[in-house]
């Protein structure tokens, strides 16, 4: 059970994040993002895949890697925006 919970809750939180950054993408904007919330998620995101690779913590290990890539393609699509045309 508690499995299921912890699975269901990182695709809510994966969802929520990935949809932030889709919008962001096809919006064509990064108006009001800050750069620093995705480096800063960035580098939470790899100190806790590192701690739940140690843990041995599926779900926090899928989780948190995938967290990396959303902050990464946040960070691309951030700098995209803000060069100059």
């Amino acid at each position: 059970m508690l499995q299921i919970i912890g699975w269901a809750s990182s695709a809510l939180l994966l969802a929520t994040l990935i949809n932030q950054v889709y919008k962001q993408w096809k919006e064509g904007t990064s108006k009001g993002v800050s750069k620093w919330l995705f480096i800063g998620q960035l580098l939470v995101s790899i100190g806790f895949t590192i701690y739940s690779v140690g843990t041995d913590d599926a779900v926090f290990v899928v989780t948190n890697s995938l967290l990396v890539l959303n902050s990464i393609a946040g960070i691309i699509i951030y700098f995209h925006h803000r060069r100059p045309r």
